[in-house]
């Protein structure tokens, strides 16, 4: 291993008048190589290697505190890291433990206890002591940094401590930014997934089990023989099948449901219509509902949860008859009712607890409006889903 060459310059450097002109200079092109960092590996990363050539020394590694409670080694350089794997604990202990005990900076300036533990020179240069500085945040310590130096330098080491202190909390609250960054963008992306599933749940997954339920209604009419009803069927699936394409389109380019071509009373309007057509359930539409505008989100909740309600009566109801009735503007909230005469909500229509995603999914898109929603049922008693909000913001919409 090639030996650094020794810091005089640099311990001069530390102990002149203008110690703290220099303290500033060294801190800022620290903080510099944090800021300039993409990632916490790349963050830590950067400021060992910062670090080691500001300090001179011959090796640096960085100890992080885990959530598990144990330290794990982030980074280092200049040292066999064949003696800091996980197995060689007495080891870690060794060049890290006091100071994370005591939670202030340790000097060692004979490797020897270390190195015996060990089983061998850390170093070819046996002039190496170690500085280990605690990483604290919010008066915790959540890691170390080792520094292994001339021992030229830890003589006169006391003259940086502040300095040291300094850099070593400045990269804490910039691990610990890192970190939230990277948990924050863990839940935009579980928030993206989830809407993702509600979207594919709710307009492709329902056109396609349509699809499944028209298929089995032709093949009970071709062995009828009723050729009229059967090209009748046909074209109901073509038409699904065109349906079907265009949503799956309109996801990918936009990812929003391709109603929003239409207002939403048309939208309604035109699901209701399918439904009608498709079940054979006498389906009843009141409106008592104003035509403004409203924003595209409430626009895709609404128009989401209607369609999963007909498409739970549709499957799991046995209903004879639907009344949807929608009324704005009543005491400042806005009611959507979807009631069926059907056999209501238990085990034996719903299945397997997977059956009811639908309606977990149905409540979430009425919380991310604000609003509740409510169902009410009782075996052989029919169904009734009841959705409150409060008045949406409307906003003027451009064709």
């Amino acid at each position: 291993m090639t030996r650094q060459p020794k810091a005089g310059n640099d311990v001069a450097r530390f102990t002149e008048k203008n110690l703290e002109e220099k303290s500033l200079q060294i801190l800022y092109e620290v903080v510099s190589s944090i800021n300039t960092a993409h990632g916490l590996d790349d963050l830590l990363t950067r400021f060992m290697y910062t670090l080691k050539r500001i300090t001179q020394s011959q090796a640096a590694a960085i100890w992080v505190l885990q959530n598990s409670g144990q330290m794990e080694l982030s980074a280092s350089s200049g040292i066999d890291e064949s003696l800091l794997l996980p197995e060689r604990k007495d080891v870690r202990r060794c060049l890290y433990e006091r100071a994370m005990t005591e939670g202030k900076i340790w000097v060692e300036k004979d490797l020897e206890k270390c190195e015996k533990i060990a089983g061998r020179s850390f170093f070819d240069n046996s002039n190496t002591g170690m500085v280990a500085v605690p990483m604290r945040y919010r008066c915790l310590v959540t890691g170390i940094i080792n520094l292994f130096l001339d021992t030229s330098i830890l003589e006169s080491i006391d003259s940086i401590k502040p300095l040291l202190t300094s850099i070593a909390h400045h990269l804490s609250i910039a691990i610990e930014k890192s970190r939230n960054e990277e948990l924050s963008q863990q839940h935009i992306i579980k928030d993206e997934r989830t809407r993702i599933a509600h979207e594919l749940h709710d307009s492709l997954a329902q056109t396609l089990a349509s699809l499944r339920f028209q298929v089995r209604v032709l093949d009970e009419t071709l062995h009828q023989g009723d050729e009229s009803t059967t090209w009748q069927k046909l074209e109901q699936i073509e038409n699904s099948l065109d349906e079907a394409n265009t949503e799956l389109r309109e996801l990918i380019a936009n990812f929003r449901a391709p109603a929003y071509n239409q207002s939403l009373l048309d939208a309604i309007e035109k699901i209701v219509s399918q439904f009608r057509s498709e079940t054979g359930i006498k389906t009843y539409l009141q409106k008592e509902w104003s035509n403004s505008p409203l924003t595209g989100e409430c626009e895709t909740q609404i128009l989401r949860i209607i369609q999963e309600a007909l498409w739970n009566i549709r499957k799991h109801s046995e209903a004879k008859t639907v009344r949807i009735m929608l009324r704005d503007c009543l005491q400042g909230k806005c009611h959507i009712l979807i009631e069926d005469d059907g056999i209501g909500i238990n085990d034996q229509a719903y299945g397997s607890p997977g059956e009811h995603i639908g309606l977990t999914i149905m409540r979430e898109r009425a919380a991310r409006l604000g609003g509740k929603l409510r169902v009410e049922s009782e075996p052989g008693e029919g169904t009734r889903i009841v959705l409150e909000l409060n008045q949406p913001e409307i906003t003027n919409k451009t064709t």
